[in-house]
């Protein structure tokens, strides 16, 4: 009889109901896979795309080629930028959940894709991040408030209430704005870098976009000018396991590693323990002084799972096993550098405990003071006359016609106007 050809649908390994099963993963041994110099050629490394960089070992110490030898000072520096993290996502959830703010995505379980390669790079690097990787502006010293307000859409927000919850930018910081249409980093990143070598700057660009964004066209379109133009570009792409409610497999994880897509543009791909601190630093260092020096552009799996769900719009519960997290083989990454810096003698839980303490009562004090700046229920409100403001360089006759319909409304009193200290001229 003939052999019939069949539609294969990937499937996730377990459902609501099941026992987690992580079987498919593979995983190398902590410090086994080699760290070749950052001038190797792409085809030469295409091993490292397979593989799965390592460096905290099950005795929570640092082992093999990739360990970064950082100093407990700065490591401490890394645990609590993600400490902090995790705090204010957890602040802001209950939040949402209180009715105070329409909408939140944390990044419990990621935090060191972006804490680990923000203190990778450096402060004139330009970051362009997708909606989980508020470590960013941690890293980079931006003021909790900032972020709040955006989220509350108040007077201080700094998107002007023109975008919804969570899609931070911060031009002085060097922190490009965040999207909500998929994988339009990639491009946007490869444009900047390319830019930055036209004008000879020692710049490069940094992006981030889940395994599921990397089905949609702008990943390929960016491979494609970064592998061609060189381009002074490190590209993240974070495996956390589920695109919303669906499984990996869908953007093709079942037939090959992520980072293998790399090599096949002629781009070196780099396959890194996403809870791993120490790897996902060494690793960017790498890519950032092979893109630096004229090396073109690394593109990085960071393997890794997205505990909390998609967003306060989700129910991950109705499609993945109640407590799958917990089964994760590769653990939580706050907790694992914790771990590393006891075994070093440089932390201990009382410590921890402190910092903790300190930390709730930072993201408690911040709360306070971005709900001055106003809140969802009541005023200051924004001024909507800045409706008409950063839109256009030159306002065409009819925009300035309804600017002056709308101030005359206000004056006379037909419409609320803002108070003059919130107009954000």
């Amino acid at each position: 009889m003939t052999p019939r050809s069949r539609l294969h649908v990937p499937s996730p390994p377990a459902r609501p109901g099941q026992e987690p099963d992580f079987s498919y993963l593979s995983l190398s041994a902590a410090g086994a896979v080699h760290r070749p110099e950052f001038t190797a050629p792409a085809g030469d490394i295409e091993d490292l795309s397979k593989e799965l960089v390592r460096v905290l070992g099950d005795d929570h110490l640092a082992v093999g080629p990739w360990n970064p030898h950082l100093e407990p000072a700065e490591l401490q520096v890394g645990l609590r930028h993600m400490l902090l993290t995790r705090l204010f996502d957890d602040r802001m959830q209950k939040i949402q959940r209180q009715g105070r703010i329409s909408f939140y995505i944390k990044s419990t379980g990621e935090e060191a894709v972006a804490v680990a390669a923000g203190m990778a790079l450096q402060p004139g690097d330009m970051l362009v991040p997708s909606y989980r990787q508020q470590g960013l502006h941690v890293v980079r010293g931006r003021d909790l408030v900032e972020l709040m307000c955006q989220c509350l859409s108040n007077t201080r927000d700094m998107c002007k209430g023109r975008q919804m919850p969570i899609m931070y930018h911060w031009g002085s910081g060097n922190i490009f704005s965040i999207s909500g249409n998929l994988a339009t980093q990639y491009p946007q990143a490869v444009g900047w870098a390319m830019a930055a070598a036209i004008k000879g700057e020692d710049h490069i660009a940094a992006s981030w976009i889940g395994e599921g964004s990397s089905a949609e066209a702008d990943f390929h379109h960016a491979m494609t000018f970064a592998a061609v133009y060189q381009a002074p570009v490190i590209l993240n792409l974070v495996n956390n396991q589920w695109a919303i409610s669906t499984f990996q497999g869908f953007a093709g994880g079942e037939r090959r590693t992520f980072a293998q897509r790399g090599p096949g543009y002629g781009i070196p791909g780099i396959r890194v323990d996403g809870n791993d601190f120490l790897a996902v630093h060494a690793v960017t260092q790498w890519a950032a002084q092979r893109a630096r020096q004229g090396g073109g552009a690394t593109l990085i799996e960071h393997v890794t799972y997205r505990v909390a769900a998609h967003s306060t719009s989700d129910d991950p519960s109705r499609y993945r096993p109640k407590e799958e997290w917990k089964a994760w083989p590769l653990g939580d990454p706050v907790a694992r550098l914790k771990a590393h810096l006891v075994a070093l003698g440089e932390w201990s839980e009382e410590r921890h405990a402190k910092l903790e303490k300190e930390l709730e009562a930072h993201v408690t004090a911040c709360w306070k003071k971005a709900e001055s700046f106003g809140t969802l229920a009541g005023g200051p409100s924004l001024d909507p006359l800045t409706m008409f403001d950063d839109v256009l360089k030159e306002i065409p006759e009819h925009l300035v016609k309804q600017r002056e319909e709308l101030r005359a409304l206000q004056t006379a009193g037909a419409i609320g106007a803002a108070p003059a200290h919130a107009r954000q001229d």
